[in-house]
């Protein structure tokens, strides 16, 4: 088999379209998940906390210094509030997997509880076999 072949071969297995699948949904489930963070958690925390914008908050280790055009210095600083949001995002994404997969486990395990029905003929044949029990008793 040719290299193509077998690159076309894993390609087109179920697993990993699958996967290509999840992996764009997990990307816009992302989104959803960081405009909803930015958009709608967010404010209210900053509003509740004296109008404090989670994003903007930083640790400045050294201050930018515009004063020479020709050799700007960059600020040099630690954002722990874009890490707060991020932290936030993190954790609206885990409890919404943990619901999904909480879901899909309560699903597989009512289909499995579920014992499955005997076939009419079956039933039909130890009906017959009962009855041939009980004559010769």
């Amino acid at each position: 088999m040719s290299m193509m072949g077998e690159f076309k071969a894993f390609a087109m297995r179920g697993n990993v379209i699958d996967l290509a699948v999840g992996v764009v949904i997990g990307g816009a489930f992302g989104k959803i998940v960081s405009s909803l963070v930015d958009q709608i958690v967010m404010p209210p925390i900053g509003m509740l906390t004296g109008g404090v914008d989670f994003s903007k908050l930083k640790l400045v280790l050294k201050a930018a210094d515009d004063s020479d055009p020709a050799h700007k210095i960059a600020e040099v600083a630690i954002q722990y509030g874009a890490f707060i949001n991020t932290l936030i995002q993190f954790i609206i994404i885990a409890f919404a997997i943990f619901m999904v997969v909480k879901a899909i486990n309560k699903l597989s395990n009512k289909q499995e509880a579920a014992p499955a029905a005997p076939p009419a003929d079956v039933v039909l044949l130890t009906e017959i076999r009962d009855l041939l029990k009980d004559r010769q008793a």
